[in-house]
């Protein structure tokens, strides 16, 4: 018995990790409408707001076109839990997701409609409303509960957990019709007024609870914000920070504020609140965005000219283009994975050792100086400038981001530079293997590649013949179960890792491979759509 336990104890945690690692990629897809949203609200309020604007009168066309931009950003914060909702049905859903999509927008509104009623008929409305932010108008209802995103979540969860189950129901052939699909959005409505009734009577000891420990990571201060960072830095590697940073970013872990009269939780919706509002930032809500700055904007790219210093004088002209390439994407995007993984596979050492601690550093470091700057997608110039610059600094304190940045610049390439010359780490440009610089070039591989194939090869698109390397990297196509991609990394469920050659997968211009059971992510960086979009049109051509 003992030795069974063994054997199925680690399957047990690659099971959920595949799961986390699925809902975290879902996550994506609302997350990446923010940054657009996050533009016009940040723009649109600061140029509208009378305290701030000197040049846009009240009165003129352009001042109402601002406030329509502002409108139209403010509303997508608004939806973000029926946005949730579906998107985590849709990324957990193994087929006909657009079933799953439709279905979850059915019980979000049941459940909601649920939770009034109940409220209603058997709660005593005037006591819940003792509890700020509890009771609220949401979607049309009036006095329903304030279950925010991870009611959403929950709601996805459970409707994708139907979808799978029962998207291939066969009934008997009188009820043929209401089978299959179409008993998807039946059994998820039913549910969903049964979760409603639930949540009505669990959600306000919850909610307290929560909020709780949102008080209690406050009072923790810097070192509360140190956490907070290194944690957020030391799950990159496994894809699962999207399912770390949301509770505090839509939920009450993250805050509570009243802003004009309106009780607010989570630090992103208290942030843009006061954006809006043209209030000073509070440094206790952008404690979970500021200290990515640093990182970013200056850390990364100062890391990756230590790497280049440090790389063989034969292999600089060749990893040049490479570390250049993700130090300008870090640097206005905030998208880091690409040089993250360059030392994170050569040294874990220096991945979690020094850049997560120094991560963390950061995050203290900026709240202790009262910066109070957000994001919508990642800490990169461009963001600093929406959410930094533009609003002002006596309202966002950004010079003091700056500075740290700049001092965060030299630690980063004299630690980096120490340390990679110190324990010899084989970074890009260190490796004597030829094959190591070119992980993000191709351009040869595939040239050998294509001797090496059969006639018809030639007639093959670079892209087909990536798609080809990929699917062999893979272990074959009969061992890919499921696709998938989130910002920068293509996801994929195999049946059994085993076969899965690293190597090659890197040539076909990964940053790096990650594996967890039989879970494996390869990270591309900002092109990993492309690619996931040109694969899956691959395989259905060899189907």
């Amino acid at each position: 018995m003992p030795f069974k336990q063994r054997r199925e104890n680690p399957r047990m945690k690659n099971n959920i990790f595949g799961a986390l690692q699925k809902m975290g990629k879902s996550f994506m897809l609302p997350i990446a409408v923010l940054p657009i949203a996050g533009l016009l609200l940040g723009v649109g309020s600061t140029l509208t707001n009378p305290e701030r604007s000197t040049f846009v009168q009240e009165s003129s066309f352009l001042f109402k076109l601002l406030s329509v931009l502002t409108d139209g950003g403010n509303v997508i914060f608004g939806i973000l839990p029926l946005l949730f909702t579906v998107a985590v049905a849709i990324g957990l859903a193994k087929q006909s997701k657009e079933v799953a999509a439709l279905s979850a927008l059915i019980a979000y509104f049941v459940m909601n409609m649920s939770i009034t009623s109940t409220i209603k008929n058997f709660m005593d409305l005037n006591q819940l409303q003792q509890t700020p932010g509890l009771i609220r108008d949401f979607l049309g209802f009036e006095n329903t509960m304030n279950t925010s995103v991870l009611g959403g979540v929950i709601m996805g969860l459970v409707v994708a957990f139907l979808h799978n189950r029962y998207y291939k129901i066969k009934l008997p052939e009188m009820l043929a019709f209401f089978g299959g699909t179409h008993f998807v959005p039946i059994i998820s409505s039913l549910v969903a007024i049964v979760v409603g009734i639930l949540l009505a009577f669990i959600w306000p000891l919850f909610a307290t609870g929560i909020a709780a420990l949102g008080v209690g990571i406050a009072h923790m201060g810097a070192f509360g914000t140190f956490l907070y960072g290194f944690i957020l830095r030391a799950l990159i590697p496994t894809g699962l920070h999207h399912v770390f940073y949301l509770p505090f970013w839509q939920t009450a872990l993250g805050g509570t504020a009243e802003v004009n009269g309106q009780f607010l939780e989570g630090a992103q919706n208290i942030l843009f609140a006061q954006l809006m509002s043209g209030d000073v930032i509070n440094p206790s809500v952008a404690q979970y965005y500021s200290g990515n700055y640093p990182i970013m904007m200056f850390g990364f790219p100062a890391a990756a000219l230590a790497m280049y210093h440090t790389a063989f004088k034969k292999n600089k002209a060749k990893v040049k283009g490479l570390l250049f390439s993700s130090s300008v994407a870090s640097f206005l995007t905030g998208i880091t994975e690409p040089l993250e993984f360059s030392f994170l596979f050569a040294s874990p050492l220096l991945f979690f050792g020094v850049h997560c601690v120094l991560s963390g550093l950061s995050f203290a470091l900026v709240y202790l100086l009262d910066a109070g700057v957000g994001y919508t997608f990642s800490g990169g110039a461009l963001d600093f400038i929406i959410y930094g610059i533009i609003p002002g600094n006596d309202r966002t304190q950004w010079i003091s981001i700056l500075i740290v940045g700049v001092v965060y610049a030299f630690i980063y390439y004299f630690v980096f530079r120490y340390m990679i010359l110190k324990f010899n780490i084989k970074t890009p440009g260190r490796d004597d293997s030829v094959d190591e610089v070119k992980l993000h070039t191709k351009s040869d591989y595939l040239e050998k590649k294509t001797q090496e194939t059969s006639a018809i090869s030639t007639h093959l698109t670079d892209a087909q013949k990536i798609s080809i390397d990929i699917i062999e990297g893979l272990g074959g196509l009969d061992n890919i179960q499921e696709i998938d991609s989130c910002a920068t990394r293509l996801r994929v469920t195999l049946t059994t890792s085993d076969t899965v050659n690293e190597e090659q997968l890197k040539q076909t211009g990964a940053a790096g491979v990650f594996i967890k059971g039989n879970n494996i992510q390869v990270i591309y960086g900002p092109k990993v759509s492309n690619i996931k979009t040109e694969l899956e049109e691959y395989i259905q051509t060899i189907k």
